[in-house]
């Protein structure tokens, strides 16, 4: 699977583009400011139905205008896919597959499996648990539509019994019986959850493993944990004992929502006692091992957005990477630079077909 070719109109600092890409390596390179980041956000857009960097569609149309429009033409299992995302202000995102337009955003996902590598993952390493549960999320939805409709069912259960706990609290009263409706729904969806977030990882753990070898010729000991108050306790035994907690803050404490994932080296948090090369070289093994496990599902090699990769990787190890294509290990890649002779230097050297563009 690749991408042929990209149209953007007003998407966000870019007012109008065409690129048509080489099947293997495509650098975009130029100044900080002028958009790279942007084009490859682009590419996620039309995968994902929204942008990586900020998921509030109004805010990525350009100040001059008051819409966009992103159209690739993809080749996948040798057949043309026509993929268009475009937004009005005011008016309901639209993404379209062939001129025909998706009921439901949920159906897409998956169908154009990418990877991003950016300087924004060092969040999942800084932030809180939601950065890491979507994370997890994000890399089995891709691949398992089932999931991402329970999940999608889960989140609505959970904010529709936080509005109910907020309806008691500002009427003084409390009805048992609609409550129960949610928590009997949430339980069973939560249970689901769970038992598929454990599976992943137990496939996707050594996999990440692997690769952080790889990539630090196993100098340390990496690991992920999964933390679930579930492993403990059923939803349903959780949600009544905190019942009176939940009445208090008027929002559900506990559940599948609350999961997180802890990243350690050498059985530390790598947040605390891991260097800044340590931190980068466990976010590019976990993208890769992303890139491999869903690969391994959907028998499709994804499209890998490599955003500023030099901020990451030092040459040699960029270079390791971007050769991973002629084994065909890898399919096509995008990648963003300030410098060009830099990344002439590296693309060059896998001895595969690459363009450059220079914005």
């Amino acid at each position: 699977m690749h991408l042929k070719n990209l149209s953007l109109l007003n998407y966000k600092n870019l007012e109008s583009a065409e690129f048509d890409f080489d099947e293997k390596i495509n650098c975009l390179v130029g100044n900080n400011g002028v958009g790279k980041t942007n084009v490859l956000d682009s590419i996620y857009h039309l995968s994902f139905g929204k942008s990586y960097f900020n998921p509030i569609t109004s805010q990525n149309i350009n100040h001059n205008s008051d819409f966009f429009v992103i159209e690739g033409e993809f080749e996948k299992n040798d057949k043309s896919e026509k993929i268009l995302a475009s937004a009005k202000k005011g008016q309901k995102k639209i993404i379209k597959r062939n001129n025909k337009t998706y009921d439901k955003l949920s159906d897409h996902i998956g169908f154009i499996p990418t990877v991003i590598i950016s300087p924004a993952d060092r969040d999942l390493i800084i932030e809180g648990s939601e950065t890491r549960r979507k994370f997890m999320d994000g890399v089995i939805s891709q691949s398992d539509q089932v999931y991402l409709n329970m999940l999608l069912q889960y989140t609505k259960l959970v904010s529709q019994r936080n509005s109910l706990l907020k309806y008691f609290a500002a009427n003084n009263t409390f009805e048992r019986d609609t409550l129960e409706v949610y928590n009997l729904q949430m339980s069973a969806l939560g249970q689901d959850l769970f038992e598929k977030r454990k599976k992943f990882l137990e496939e996707f753990i050594p996999i990440f493993n692997n690769r952080y070898s790889d990539i630090t010729n196993n100098k340390e000991i990496v690991d992920i944990n999964y933390k679930s108050q579930l492993f403990d306790n059923s939803l349903s035994g959780l949600l009544e004992e905190n019942l009176q907690k939940d009445m208090a803050l008027q929002y559900t404490s506990v559940g599948t929502h609350k999961d997180d994932l802890s990243f350690e080296i050498e059985g530390h948090p790598i947040k605390k006692f891991g260097s800044q090369g340590q931190q980068k070289s466990f976010l590019i093994a976990l993208k890769l091992a992303q890139f491999d496990f869903i690969k391994q599902i959907s028998k499709v090699n994804p499209i890998l957005l490599l955003d500023d990769i030099f901020d990451k990787l030092d040459e040699n190890r960029v270079a390791h990477i971007v050769a991973l294509v002629a084994t065909n290990e890898l399919g096509q890649i995008f990648l963003s630079d300030t410098h060009a002779d830099r990344t002439e230097k590296v693309v060059k050297s896998s001895n595969q077909s690459y363009k450059i563009f220079k914005l």
